[in-house]
């Protein structure tokens, strides 16, 4: 197939209750909306969708005012559409975006920088994130022009080259594709609740400005209304006694209220592993029985792994530690490993592309898998719930869109409300069916705005 044209739509979103990402605050999220259409071979022509949330505060934590780190993400999600439709290439998405990701996408962002030379830079991973919609987009219609799913469609049926054409010529991935890393799906998923360092807890913590709008508020209301069972806990990473009382408090919550798991993330605050390990220590002396709960340590340390080579050994040998917001690609993930983590956590807002690439590479390692959310609304849910049930978890799939922006995906969730509502602790992705993602676009009663951008 070879990319005929794209169009780039913004749709603004308000959450309901603020989220902390580390120092950041996100109390509204634009989300990118993209149409990619391609033409086969034989002249039919297919269009595909992709989304993803714009999330600046998560993608690019900066001093920096919000509104200029947005505008300039939103600036170059359209140096991506234009790019990408110039390509003039054909192939797989899987192959075409390996491509872009390596050949084009670092050259939009010097070009990028150099045009605000005298402001900060906009990051590698927040460029991922702009191409990311495009990526997805394009599988989607791919998926359409080949009357399969998309997740059927990475084996040596579809692909040109194996693994090993990827992954430096390394040999452990001859002869092999990323079809035979991936598992046969569960229509019915355990899912993650997010527990922000804003959110209260009990009614001690009420402020008196929480939304009243039929959602839940307290964290017990929550666990009883969605039957949850896995909470993820955001820590400061900065406040050693802040972030023992938060995980005690949850603790022992979970352990009254039947929660199986948690997870702690501290969001790329700490500096030292110690912090972490003497958190770990202490919980395990004084909470035994929360410290059984803890599943995994998520990203403690600084996004840029490679300015921050920092050895966390001693992490990971009290608690599975999980690569998050460092994970840029599968060669971040190898110097991950030699550093001592465990696991790597996958995001669709990174590109499937750059995902399964990830995915594969830990797995072939003998790495964990995560896959975590980034409050994906609307069609950014599809994705990246079907990525979860693909990818074979640690324990199914972290989705938070439905705490924080639950009114925004209703037009989806009326065709598949199983995938934006959490019931008896799971997600349920019997809907999803057909071609492509399986979004059942036509069903879904959405009223676009005019696009940002168009090249068709």
């Amino acid at each position: 197939m070879k990319i005929l044209g794209a169009e780039l739509y913004i749709l603004p979103v308000n959450l309901r209750i603020p989220l902390k990402f580390g120092n950041q605050t996100l109390t509204s999220v634009k989300c990118a909306r993209v149409k990619v259409v391609l033409k086969a071979q034989d002249g039919s022509v297919s269009e595909g969708w992709g989304e993803t949330p714009l999330s600046v505060a998560w993608v690019w934590p900066s001093s920096l005012d919000h509104v200029q780190r947005e505008s300039r993400l939103i600036e170059f999600s359209d140096s991506v559409a234009r790019s990408f439709v110039e390509l003039n290439e054909g192939g797989h998405p899987f192959e075409l975006g390996s491509r872009f990701i390596s050949e084009s996408l670092e050259e939009l962002r010097k070009t990028h920088n150099l045009v605000y030379s005298e402001q900060e830079e906009l990051p590698y991973l927040a460029a991922l994130v702009a191409f990311s919609a495009f990526d997805l987009a394009a599988y989607d219609a791919y998926g359409k022009l080949c009357s399969r799913p998309v997740f059927e469609l990475f084996g040596p049926d579809s692909l040109a080259k194996d693994l090993s054409e990827y992954f430096d010529s390394d040999n452990a991935f001859k002869g092999k594709y990323p079809s035979d890393y991936l598992v046969k799906p569960e229509q019915k998923m355990p899912v993650w609740h997010l527990i922000g360092g804003l959110d209260p807890i009990d009614e001690d913590e009420l402020r008196g400005d929480e939304p009243d709008d039929g959602y839940p508020v307290l964290l017990r209301d929550w666990i009883r209304t969605d039957g949850l069972k896995c909470l993820k806990v955001k820590l400061r990473g900065t406040d050693w006694d802040w972030d023992f009382k938060r995980m005690k408090k949850i603790g022992d919550i979970a352990e009254q209220d039947g929660i199986q798991w948690l997870s702690a993330d501290f969001n790329c605050t700490v500096n030292d592993p110690e912090y972490v390990n003497s958190m770990l220590d202490s919980i395990s002396l004084d909470c035994p029985e929360i410290f059984k709960r803890i599943l995994y340590v998520e990203q403690p340390f600084p996004y840029e792994l490679r300015d921050n080579q920092i050895d966390v050994h001693s992490v990971s040998e009290r608690k599975p530690l999980y690569l998050d917001e460092s994970a840029h690609d599968w060669s971040y993930v190898k110097l991950g490993m030699s550093l001592g983590w465990n696991g790597v956590a996958l995001k669709t807002c990174k590109t499937l592309t750059g995902a399964i690439l990830s995915l594969c590479w830990a797995k072939e390692m003998g790495m964990g898998l995560m896959v975590q959310d980034l409050t994906n609304p609307m069609l950014a849910q599809i994705p990246h719930v079907l990525l979860a049930a693909y990818a074979g978890t640690i324990m199914g799939v972290e989705s938070n869109g439905m705490q924080f922006y639950p009114d925004a995906s209703m037009p989806e969730q009326s065709v598949h409300p199983g995938v934006y509502r959490r019931r008896e602790g799971v997600l349920d992705l019997s809907t999803i069916k057909g071609t492509g993602f399986g979004y059942r676009i036509q069903e879904i009663e959405r009223e676009l705005p005019p696009p940002l951008s168009s090249y068709l």
